[in-house]
């Protein structure tokens, strides 16, 4: 693995403070399972990802924001949604060869682990949100703006929300609009989780969360998306 973290390194073009950070981000919760993860001292990539994320966010914002002066909330929203979800982050994990540098349990590696896209997605956030805290925003965002700005480039035009998506797709083939029904909320009263499920005709109906029915219904119609497009 020695080789394949060196490789890591390039791609980040930064050599960490404190790499037990870096050693954090590469590490899935599944190896610390058990006495020998225990006892390395390490921690899982779980707390790094929670705060890559949000510099994630934060720096595909503003690209956004100016690489798109004359584009309204909406559609910036649109684009950022799309570069910020599951499959960019996996896209760019590859890219650097995240998966051959990640620690995990052996069954996790079995089922193949180092190639499944949440996986790395997460491990990529991790990753961002390890050089912010060694080294602040800028090196941060120097890595972000490195790997998005091609994929910010390939699209001339906003996406389309998923369920505009998801209706679109099911009137080109003649079928009913996407029904969408509110099945509950999980989680506390002052941080509720909404639980959606849409029905297309002809397809078993799938669920989505978010915090609030409009996100859950988006998940629900992205999973759903995902599903007849597989």
């Amino acid at each position: 693995m020695a080789k394949e973290r060196a490789r890591l390194h390039q791609a980040l073009e930064y050599k960490f403070s404190n790499p037990r950070l870096l050693d954090e981000a590469l590490t899935h919760p599944s190896a610390l399972q058990g006495r020998q993860g225990r006892a390395s001292g390490r921690g899982g990539y779980e707390r790094l990802e929670f705060l890559g994320d949000r510099v994630l966010g934060l720096v595909v914002a503003e690209m956004l924001f100016n690489a798109f002066p004359n584009e309204n909330e909406g559609a910036l929203a649109r684009r950022h949604a799309a570069l910020v979800r599951r499959e960019a982050l996996a896209r760019v994990a590859a890219e650097i060869g995240l998966g051959a540098c990640l620690a995990m349990s052996r069954g996790e590696e079995e089922t193949g682990g180092r190639n499944n896209p949440t996986l790395l997605a997460d491990a990529c956030e991790a990753v961002i949100g390890a050089l912010y805290a060694d080294a602040g925003l800028d090196v941060a965002a120097s890595f972000v703006r490195r790997h998005w700005e091609p994929l910010m480039g390939e699209a001339l035009t906003p996406p389309k929300d998923a369920k505009t998506a998801l209706q679109e797709w099911a009137q080109g083939l003649g079928r009913k609009l996407p029904l969408y029904t509110t099945l509950g909320m999980e989680g506390p009263p002052h941080e509720p989780i909404f639980l959606v499920e849409v029905m297309v005709e002809g397809v078993e109906s799938v669920t989505g969360r978010g915090t609030s029915k409009r996100a859950a219904e988006q998940a629900a119609a992205q999973a759903m998306l995902e599903k007849v497009k597989s």
